[in-house]
């Protein structure tokens, strides 16, 4: 997660997780990323709704009971792929990759004007 994170840490600035055991680095991986780390209570979905949104989008390439050992990468990538360029009414009809990029693009250009 660190890894995957370090490059956007400047904007990372809190991260929401449910009570798996795969976070239990969490005072790590707050400390490398600089960021608050909370967690969502059990049993309440409605604090973590985009990830919850998104599970049900995944669900439709990759439906509930579906063998997981089954599926490759390309699948994965395709997925992914389509999931990123979907535009979504929340990003006022642009797509996950293009806010992305253009926050990347403006923050760049942010540091590069200051001297």
């Amino acid at each position: 997660m660190i890894s995957l994170l370090a490059p956007f840490a400047a904007s990372v600035h809190t991260l929401t997780t449910d009570n798996g055991k795969e976070f239990a680095q969490h005072e790590r991986i707050a400390e490398e990323l600089d960021a608050d780390f909370f967690f969502a209570h059990p049993y309440a979905s409605w604090e973590r709704g985009a990830n919850e949104n998104m599970n049900g989008l995944i669900r439709q390439f990759f439906p509930k009971k579906m063998c997981f050992d089954s599926i490759t990468h390309g699948q994965v990538a395709f997925a992914m792929h389509r999931l990123n360029h979907r535009p979504r009414k929340c990003l006022g009809f642009k797509t996950p990759h293009e806010v992305f990029m253009m926050q990347l693009h403006s923050r760049h250009n942010a540091v590069a004007l200051q001297t």
